[in-house]
């Protein structure tokens, strides 16, 4: 029992990182332009399949794809902020219509996944040498290990840009209060446009990491990740970055030692209960009060 103990805390700690790197995407989104994107699993997915593609056709391995897909996912979202938002201003309510939208989206992202991939679940045919590293008692998957520290890095480099630089510093004076920031003069059009290219390079590196860590994923994957994203979200607070982080390893380590002591069927109930626990007794969230408007 104690070597499961261990290990669930040790898959815990992994798979929450990237839970929280999945979150913090969404929650940026939401912070800064109040748009609510059902459709985040498909472009985490649709990370994942951009690796497996370079991996496949170029033999590019994930490692050396996480740049490309920060590069390819922050022009793509940039792109995309055009297309897509300018169209929200027009609603008398925008942040419904962004749910439309994006559910309409996901929709059309699993099509076209479908449409190019098949049904077929796929995987990186890819081990690191050794393939596993003994920690204390445990054994762990070297891939794992590496996702973790690729986690831990991006996590501190995002807080060190949110707190320590001036783009970041202006996100987050967007998340607390937009109309003020542009009475400062801060341009609130292209600052929502980078915060929504930010969130998609993030979701495109999060879906390489899924590629890397978790064995298998197909075009429908991605709404599981939009549910986990949602979740995240809520149990940190609305549009607060630093509680996605702190939420998405506090949920992956509930439901890794969900695993250990409760059925498997049980086991996967304990995000929804989380989440609706979060709603009851703390609806703001964990940190939830830190950006409250």
């Amino acid at each position: 029992m104690e070597l499961l103990i261990l290990n669930g805390l040790a898959n815990g700690l992994i798979v929450g990182g990237i839970y929280a790197l999945i979150g913090v995407s969404l929650t940026l989104l939401y912070g800064v332009l109040r748009v609510v994107n059902f459709a985040h699993g498909e472009f985490v997915i649709a990370g994942s399949f951009f690796a497996f593609v370079l991996f496949s056709t170029l033999k590019i391995p994930p490692l050396l794809a996480l740049p490309l897909a920060a590069v390819a996912f922050f022009v793509a979202g940039w792109l995309l902020y055009y297309v897509l938002i300018p169209r929200l201003a027009l609603s008398d309510d925008p942040e419904l219509m962004s749910f439309l939208m994006f559910y309409g989206v996901s929709i059309a992202a699993a099509a076209l996944m479908l449409l190019l991939f098949e049904a077929d679940s796929r995987s990186i045919d890819f081990t690191f040498t050794p393939v596993s590293v003994q920690v204390g008692p445990i054994y762990i998957s070297t891939a794992r290990l590496v996702a973790l520290a690729i986690t831990i890095a991006i996590s501190i480099a995002l807080a060190l840009f949110l707190f320590r630089t001036l783009p970041g510093k202006a996100l987050r004076a967007a998340i607390m209060n937009p109309e003020a920031i542009q009475i400062m003069g801060v341009d609130i059009v292209r600052l929502s446009a980078f915060a929504f290219a930010l969130a998609s390079a993030l979701a495109g590196v999060t879906g390489v990491l899924v590629a890397l860590v978790f064995p298998a994923f197909n075009a429908f994957s991605g709404a599981e990740y939009t549910i986990i994203a949602f979740i995240v979200v809520v149990l940190g607070g609305l549009g607060n970055p630093v509680g996605a982080l702190l939420a998405g390893v506090v949920f992956g380590l509930a439901e890794q030692m969900a695993t250990v002591f409760l059925p498997q069927a049980l086991a996967q109930i304990v995000g929804f209960v989380i989440l609706v626990g979060t709603i009851f007794l703390r609806p703001s969230g964990l940190l939830g009060t830190r950006f409250r408007r």
